[in-house]
């Protein structure tokens, strides 16, 4: 397999299950948001990625984040790329692995921002975005986007967010909707992290599209 990852296995099976992927923060691992699964719907198959860039401490990363001179923090795009196509990859054998029927791809912060650039890179291979803590990095995207997607995104962010500005989360909806791609935008009072209602916001938007 493209990454090493974790697996909740449907606890009401089903011959092609739903899949739901979920792809954790910068500093984190496959770990952090499984802590969701338990909650999920049952008929799920929940898989959790573990980035490729070893940062030590038990901690990975989709790319690197670098300062220069100036302390301004910029993207390492070449990790970013490479992360998009390994993720790209996996998706496709969890699909030829499992049998499975349509996509979720739930990505938290730096995993957000992939799941953005992957699903306007390669239209419709995710059926379904949940973007939680993250924002759509141009850079990372096609020059062209095809108009054939229909993927749909559910966004969320909060607006005392010190790693990600509210203010670029907030033109992801903005973005999506000039590709009239369909989009739901959330914010809740809390910095970079899932408020419980936060939470339960995204499971009854998944529960809807099962």
């Amino acid at each position: 397999m493209s990454l090493y990852f974790k697996v909740r296995e449907p606890k009401i099976t089903t011959e092609n299950p739903n899949v739901l992927i979920l792809l954790h923060g910068y500093g984190s691992n496959e770990d952090d948001l499984f802590s969701f699964a338990e909650e999920l719907p049952e008929e799920l198959l929940i898989v959790t990625a573990r980035a490729p860039y070893e940062m030590g401490y038990g901690g990975y990363a989709w790319y690197a984040i670098n300062f220069d001179a100036n302390n301004e923090k910029f993207s390492d795009l070449d990790q970013a790329n490479t992360s998009i196509e390994k993720i790209a990859d996996f998706i496709d054998e969890i699909k030829d692995k499992y049998n499975t029927n349509k996509t979720f791809l739930l990505g938290f912060s730096q995993g957000a921002i992939l799941s953005y650039a992957l699903s306007l890179k390669y239209p419709n291979k995710v059926q379904h975005v949940v973007a939680l803590s993250g924002y759509i990095n141009e850079d990372l995207l096609p020059k062209e986007i095809p108009n054939n997607i229909t993927t749909d995104y559910y966004i969320s962010h909060g607006i005392v967010d010190l790693v990600i500005p509210f203010i670029w989360a907030k033109k992801a909806p903005e973005f999506l909707s000039k590709l009239n791609l369909q989009n739901e935008f959330s914010e809740y009072p809390v910095g970079h992290g899932v408020a419980p209602q936060n939470f339960y916001s995204f499971k009854n938007w998944i529960n809807q599209r099962l």
